[in-house]
C-alpha cells in the first residue's frame, strides 16, 4: 500500500526530529519551522515519560500525528496543535500557558482534541447509561469540531498514527481500534471529504480486523500487477494523444486502488475481483467542467460504454461535496476500464475535503468555500436532532446514519434543486424546503401526478406539496413502518412540533392546577412572576409546567403561595406598606360605596387590571384630574406604582354594601366539544349573572376561554365557579 502523507520520524532521536523539520522547509518559511521546534520542545519537556494507553510513548504518538498533517499541508497552528495534543494525555495541558506561548489559536486546538478522546464507538450489549455518555461525549466533539473543525483532522490523524503503531501491535487492542475507526472514524473523514486519511484508515482497519481476506486481495492485486500497469499505460497514451488532438490540456494518470473499496464491492456483488469494472482505472484532470464534459465525450467514442455505469457527481455531487464524472467502458482487449474526469481544483478537494480550506497558503483566500460552510451546517444540524431525540442511542445512531447517506437531487416547482438523502419522501422534501410547508403538508404531485405522502423519490422528480391553511403533523409519520420520513432532519421538526404541542397543553394544566390552589387560599389574583420566582422558576410557565409533572409538590406551592401573599413586616396595621403615609380617620360613604381615608366625597373609580369586588383588600392610588383608582392590593400594577410613587398612595376599603355590580376576569379549561360554551353560558344564566365579554381558544382539543362577568362580590364569584367546574369536561375554571 502506498502512503498517501508524509510521515514524522518513526522516534523521537534530535538528528530524526530535525531531518524531518528540514524536510518541511519547501513548504513552510523557516519561522514556522522554528515555532515547530520550540513545540516540539515544550512538549518533550513534559511528555517525554509518558505513554499513550496503546503502549506507544505520548512523543512519538505527537511527532507521527504532526507528521500526517504536515502531509496535508495545514496552517502552522494545525502543526503546532498536533505537537501538543499529547498533553492532556500526560496531564501537563495548561492552557493559559500554552496560549502565552503559542496563541489562542493553537490552545482551542488543543483543548478541542482533548474534548474528542473520550469518544468510543457504540459497543454491543453497552449499558443505557453507556450509550447516554458516549452520546453525551458524541455532541461535545461535534461541538469542539463546529467550534473548530481543524480538531476533528488533528483526531483523524492521530488514531491513523495510532494504526500505524498498532499493526506490530497487541492483536486484540488493534482490533478494537480498528472496529472504532470503521464505525465513527472513517465515516467521519468520508462525510467531511477527507479521502487523504479516509483511504488509509480503512485499509489499515481491514489488515486488522480480516488480516487473511485483506492479505488474499493483496496478493490478487500484486499478482496482476505487472499485466495491469501495461494495460493502463496503453490507455494513458490513447487517452493523451486524443485529448491532445481535441486541444484539452489535461493529465492523466493510472488510480491507486485501497484494498477496503475493492473489499466492500466484491461483498457487495458478491462476486470476484476481475468482475470489478474500477480495477483497472484511469483519472483525468483537466482545466475546467466543460472540458470535463468533452473528456467524457472523447472516452466514449473511444471505447464502448457500459451500461448503468454512468455517474455524474458534478451536476449532483455527493453529500460530503464529491465531484467528478464517473464512467465505466469496455476498453482495449475487450476488459473493463473505470475513467475519472474532473477539474484540478474537485481533485484537490476530493483529496482533502474540508482540510482543503485550511491548506497552506490556499486557505487564507478560501475562507467563503460554499462546500466548507455546508459540512458546518450539517455538523450544526446533527447538533439540532439532539434537541428534539430524547433517546441517547437513537440521536447516535441518526449521526451515524447521516455519515453513510447517499444524497439524491430533486426540484421545487420553481426549478430550484433541493437535496435530499436517498430514500427521501414528499414529507422529506416539504421539511427540507421549510419547516412549516412540512407541519401543513397533506398531499404531494410528484412530475404532475398525485402520490402518497410515503412515496420514494428518485433523482430529477419535480416535486409540489399541497398543503392546508393551518395544521401539524401526523404521529403516523413517526412510525418508521409506515415510511413517511426517513430524513433525520424531518424527523426531527416533527418531533419538536409534538414536544412543543405537549408543553403547552402541559402549561395550560398546570396553570389551571394552580390557579385553583390560589382561589383556595384567596389570593386569585397574585402576582404570579413573584410566585414563580419564589418556587425557584424563571417564568409562571416553567412554573405551570412543573407542577403539572409534579414536579414540584402541594407543600411546595403552598409555602411559595403563603410566602408571596404575606403583607410587609412591621408593626404596621394590615394593608400599611412601609414608608407609605396613612390617615388614622375613615370618612363617611363615599358616592361610590368605597370609604377613602380622611377623605370625603371623592370620585373613586375601579382598575381594568385587576378588576376588584367585595371583600378583596384594596388599595388606592390618586390619579391627578382622575380622582382615585382601587386596586386589589395583591395587584402587580400597583405594587410597581407603589414602589415608584409611594406619596399617591391611599388607604381604602368597602363601604357599606349597595345594589352594584364589578367586573371580574375568570378563567376555564376544558375539553373541547360542542355545546361547551351552551352549558357554561347557561350557569351565569341560571345564577343571574351579565356576561361582558368572551374570549375562547382551542388547541389540540383543549379549550381555553375567558369570560369578563359582573358579580355581586367574592362570595357570588365563588359559588359560580364551583358550578362552572361542575360541567362536564370542564378541567379548571378560576379568577385571572
Amino acid at each position: 500500500m502506498v502512503a498517501v502523507v508524509r510521515a514524522a520520524p518513526a522516534s523521537a532521536a534530535p538528528q530524526a526530529v530535525a531531518a524531518w523539520l528540514d524536510s518541511l522547509a519547501g513548504t513552510y518559511p523557516r519561522d514556522d519551522i522554528d515555532a515547530f521546534r520550540a513545540a516540539f520542545d515544550y512538549m518533550q519537556q513534559r511528555a517525554d515519560a509518558h505513554s499513550a494507553p496503546d503502549g506507544e510513548k505520548l512523543v512519538d504518538r505527537a511527532l507521527a500525528t504532526a507528521g500526517i498533517v504536515a502531509g496535508l499541508k495545514l496552517d502552522p497552528a494545525s502543526i503546532r496543535g498536533a505537537l501538543l495534543a499529547v498533553l492532556p494525555a500526560a496531564k501537563a495541558f495548561d492552557a493559559a500557558d500554552v496560549a502565552s506561548r503559542f496563541g489562542d489559536d493553537v490552545s482551542g486546538l488543543v483543548a478541542g482534541v482533548a474534548r474528542m478522546d473520550s469518544i468510543r464507538a457504540r459497543r454491543v450489549g453497552a449499558t443505557q447509561e453507556e450509550r447516554a455518555a458516549q452520546s453525551e461525549n458524541l455532541r461535545k466533539m461535534l461541538l469542539a469540531m463546529v467550534e473548530d473543525i481543524r480538531v476533528v483532522i488533528l483526531k483523524l490523524a492521530e488514531r491513523l498514527a495510532a494504526l500505524r503503531w498498532l499493526m506490530s501491535g497487541d492483536e486484540a487492542l488493534r482490533r478494537e481500534v480498528a472496529r472504532e475507526v470503521l464505525d465513527l472514524y472513517a465515516p467521519l473523514a468520508n462525510r467531511l471529504g477527507v479521502w487523504q486519511l479516509k483511504w488509509e484508515l480503512e485499509d489499515l482497519s481491514l489488515r486488522a480486523i480480516e488480516p487473511e481476506t485483506y492479505k488474499q486481495i493483496a496478493k490478487l492485486i500484486d499478482e496482476r500487477r505487472l499485466d495491469r500497469q501495461r494495460y493502463i499505460e496503453d490507455v494513458i497514451e490513447t487517452l493523451k494523444r486524443e485529448l491532445a488532438s481535441s486541444r484539452i490540456a489535461a493529465d492523466v494518470t493510472g488510480r491507486p486502488k485501497h484494498i477496503f473499496s475493492i473489499w466492500t464491492k466484491m461483498r457487495r456483488k458478491q462476486s470476484g475481483i476481475e468482475t470489478l469494472y474500477d480495477i483497472r482505472a484511469v483519472r483525468i484532470l483537466v482545466d475546467d467542467v466543460k472540458a470535463c464534459y468533452t473528456a467524457l465525450g472523447i472516452v466514449h467514442h473511444l471505447w464502448t460504454p457500459l451500461p448503468g455505469e454512468f455517474d455524474d457527481y458534478i451536476a449532483k455531487p455527493k453529500a460530503n461535496d464529491y465531484r467528478s464524472l464517473h464512467t465505466a467502458v469496455i476498453g482495449p482487449e475487450g476488459k473493463p476500464l473505470e475513467v475519472q474526469i474532473r477539474t484540478r481544483e474537485m481533485h484537490q478537494h476530493s483529496e482533502y475535503g474540508v482540510a482543503a480550506h485550511w491548506r497552506y497558503k490556499e486557505g487564507a483566500s478560501d475562507r467563503h468555500d460554499p462546500a466548507f460552510e455546508d459540512r458546518i451546517a450539517w455538523l450544526r444540524q446533527v447538533l439540532d436532532w439532539k434537541d428534539a431525540i430524547a433517546d441517547t442511542s437513537e440521536w447516535l445512531a441518526a449521526f451515524k446514519q447521516s455519515l453513510f447517506t447517499d444524497t439524491i437531487y430533486v426540484l421545487t416547482p420553481q426549478g430550484k434543486v433541493v437535496d435530499l438523502p436517498a430514500g427521501a419522501t414528499p414529507v422529506d422534501f416539504a421539511y427540507a424546503v421549510h419547516t412549516n410547508l412540512g407541519h401543513r403538508c397533506r398531499g404531494a404531485k410528484v412530475d404532475g401526478h398525485m402520490v402518497p405522502l410515503n412515496t420514494p423519490l428518485a433523482n430529477g422528480q419535480r416535486v409540489e406539496v399541497l398543503t392546508v391553511r393551518e395544521g401539524g403533523p401526523s404521529r403516523d409519520w413517526l412510525n418508521p413502518e409506515l415510511g413517511y420520513v426517513t430524513s433525520n432532519r424531518a424527523r426531527a421538526k416533527v418531533r419538536q412540533w409534538f414536544k412543543a404541542q405537549a408543553l403547552d397543553e402541559t402549561v395550560a394544566h398546570g396553570r389551571a392546577a394552580v390557579e385553583r390552589e390560589l382561589a383556595r387560599a384567596g389570593v386569585s389574583s397574585l402576582n404570579l412572576d413573584l410566585l414563580a420566582a419564589k418556587a425557584g422558576y424563571a417564568k409562571p410557565d416553567e412554573l405551570f409546567a412543573a407542577y403539572a409533572r409534579d414536579e414540584i409538590n402541594l407543600r411546595q406551592l403552598q409555602t411559595a403561595i403563603k410566602a408571596v401573599a404575606a403583607p410587609a413586616p412591621g408593626p404596621q396595621a394590615p394593608g400599611h406598606e412601609e414608608g407609605v403615609v396613612t390617615r388614622a380617620s375613615r370618612a363617611a360613604g363615599s358616592g361610590s360605596g368605597i370609604l377613602v381615608v380622611g377623605v370625603d366625597r371623592l370620585m373613586t373609580g375601579l382598575a381594568r387590571c385587576c378588576k376588584p369586588a367585595p371583600p378583596d383588600p384594596i388599595a388606592g392610588f390618586v390619579t391627578r384630574g382622575k380622582g382615585i383608582t382601587i386596586h386589589r392590593a395583591s395587584c402587580a400594577n400597583l405594587a410597581r406604582i407603589r414602589a415608584r410613587e409611594p406619596e399617591q398612595m391611599i388607604e381604602a376599603d368597602w363601604g357599606s354594601r349597595r345594589d352594584e355590580v364589578f367586573p371580574v376576569d375568570i378563567i376555564v379549561e376544558s375539553g373541547d366539544r360542542p355545546g361547551l360554551l351552551r352549558d357554561i353560558s347557561e350557569v351565569f344564566s341560571r345564577e343571574k349573572i351579565n356576561v361582558t365579554a368572551v374570549n375562547t381558544l382551542t388547541k389540540q382539543h383543549l379549550a381555553r376561554m375567558g369570560f369578563t362577568i359582573e358579580v355581586a362580590g367574592v362570595e357570588q364569584l365563588k359559588r359560580a365557579l364551583a358550578l362552572v367546574r361542575e360541567v362536564p369536561g370542564v378541567l379548571g375554571a378560576a379568577r385571572r
